[in-house]
């Protein structure tokens, strides 16, 4: 094992805020749907597929309390903007899923037993 990985703690690693972001599939979900632009809660259920009204508060809530996200409210309607450090989440999540597209076929090879290693 690298000795640097093995010496390391990984309870101080700055990678687990990024993991507890981005484990929850709506978060990304939601990161990726204001990417273009805000959004209002109905547009983002529309968008996203799948997910509930309460989970999606949820998680703007959750993305709000890490400054991801902001609430914007005017007399009319309540949209949902990505904060500039939300932004910065955007080429991590498009990373993502250029992984995904290009290696989601070999997963499901060797998911599906066909295949033992690349």
């Amino acid at each position: 094992m690298d000795p640097s990985v093995s010496d390391a703690r990984l309870v101080d690693c700055p990678a687990r805020l990024a993991v507890e972001i981005i484990a929850d599939k709506w978060s990304v979900l939601v990161i990726f749907a204001l990417s273009e632009r805000p959004r209002r809660h109905g547009e983002l259920i529309a968008m996203i597929g799948g997910v509930s009204r309460k989970v999606l508060t949820q998680t703007l809530r959750k993305l709000q309390g890490y400054g991801l996200v902001y609430r914007a409210e005017t007399t009319s309607q309540v949209e949902y903007r990505l904060s500039e450090l939300g932004s910065t989440l955007i080429d991590p999540i498009e990373m993502l899923n250029r992984w995904g597209r290009e290696y989601s076929e070999s997963v499901a090879d060797f998911q599906e037993g066909r295949t033992t290693s690349m």
